[in-house]
């Protein structure tokens, strides 16, 4: 095979390179000769020069030719692209406007003229339930005089719980003599029923006085405090309905109705009380001759009065400012209508407690408990209810 051999150019032969002295370019593929400088500057830009010297400098030869060709770029870019429309408007950028489809509101040929948000319901549901409960109830004031008996415990447990179902607002004022039992506090605390724990410190002089002072310390205390309410003397012994004591937050001033009670021999049912028509009293019920002389045939349990009376006697028009208290100067049986003097003037000021007075709330049976006795064996050294617990 025949081989080429390609000699030097004629134009490198004169040069010598010794110790690295010479040194080749490759820009000089670009040119005609070696003297680069004056051909250069003939026939290429000044930009291509500057790039030569640039490009001699090694390591940053990568960056110039970067740099190179972004210029050109950039000279293009504008050349191409310089004649555009540059007039941006607003609505060029605008939103497309949304609408909600339409819906139709007509439902079997029916227009819906009105619609009424459910929350509109919600709030008017409060104003609803006020108007179904009503006024607030008055307070009754429920006063108990008691003593160490035989049945003691039997009767306030008996009463306390017919108290228990009463709605509030309730009082139940207990009066005790001379001090305050810890087992009648016991009973009070058990019944669940708010109370009041009184004492009556006066000694009575004869045992029909014992109530007598017993309700006067408990009027004294109402008067005192001013407690607003209903005033029912409820003696422990007596029976009652749920429905009495329901009945007595109807008064005004003073409510009366009548009390059925066993006779003193114990062998008929007497009645005492107002005769009404409607809620006007009318007449009395009376059958004992020496009782005929009372103004007013009223059981102490027969009547209830509004407690104003007792610590605000300007509101009811009271020509005299006296404390109304019960009296034990008088005959036994006579209590209750000097009681009821002070308190009203005539029957056009009561008010017959359940229209006509026709039903009996509560009877007063006179149950004597003084000389009870425990039947032999009955008798329990420990507490009852201690005994069943160990059981």
């Amino acid at each position: 095979m025949a081989s080429i051999r390609r000699t030097l150019s004629p134009a490198y032969h004169h040069r010598s390179y010794q110790n690295g002295a010479g040194f080749s370019s490759p820009s000089h593929k670009f040119l005609p000769n070696g003297n680069s400088k004056h051909s250069s500057s003939r026939h290429l830009p000044l930009l291509f020069t500057a790039v030569n010297l640039v490009y001699r400098k090694g390591w940053r030869r990568s960056l110039c030719w970067c740099l190179f060709f972004f210029l050109i770029g950039f000279v293009f870019g504008i050349t191409l692209f310089g004649n555009m429309d540059t007039d941006i408007r607003a609505k060029d950028f605008a939103f497309p406007e949304l609408k909600p489809p339409h819906v139709d509101l007509r439902l079997d040929d029916q227009i819906v003229t009105s619609v009424s948000l459910g929350i509109h319901t919600r709030l008017q549901e409060p104003k609803e339930v006020d108007d179904l409960i009503g006024p607030p109830l008055k307070q009754l004031i429920v006063v108990t005089p008691t003593y160490n008996r035989g049945f003691q415990a039997y009767f306030l447990n008996r009463l306390g719980q017919v108290l228990r179902l009463v709605k509030p607002p309730l009082v139940w004022i207990v009066v005790e003599e001379k001090v305050a039992s810890f087992e009648t506090a016991e009973i009070l605390r058990r019944t669940g029923v708010m109370y009041r724990h009184v004492v009556c410190t006066r000694s009575p002089s004869e045992p029909k006085d014992r109530g007598v002072h017993q309700r006067n310390a408990a009027l004294e205390n109402i008067e005192r405090h001013k407690v607003d309410g209903i005033v029912f003397f409820a003696d422990d012994d007596n029976v009652y309905t749920v429905e009495l004591f329901e009945s007595l937050r109807t008064i005004r001033r003073f409510g009366t109705w009548p009390v059925a009670m066993l006779a003193p021999s114990k062998n008929k049912a007497i009645l005492e009380g107002p005769v009404c028509n409607g809620s006007q009293v009318i007449g009395w019920h009376t059958n004992e001759k020496s009782k005929r002389l009372r103004r007013f045939h009223v059981d102490m349990s027969g009547f209830a009065f509004n407690s104003s009376i007792l610590w605000d006697p300007k509101r009811w028009g009271r020509p005299y400012s006296n404390p109304i208290r019960q009296l034990d100067t008088v005959k036994e049986g006579f209590q209750e209508t000097t009681f009821i003097e002070q308190v009203v003037e005539d029957e056009s000021q009561m008010e017959g407690i359940i229209p006509g007075c026709s039903r009996i709330m509560n009877w007063h049976l006179h149950l004597d408990t003084s000389n009870l006795i425990y039947p032999k064996g009955w008798l329990l050294e420990k507490n009852l209810e201690i005994t069943l617990a160990i059981k």
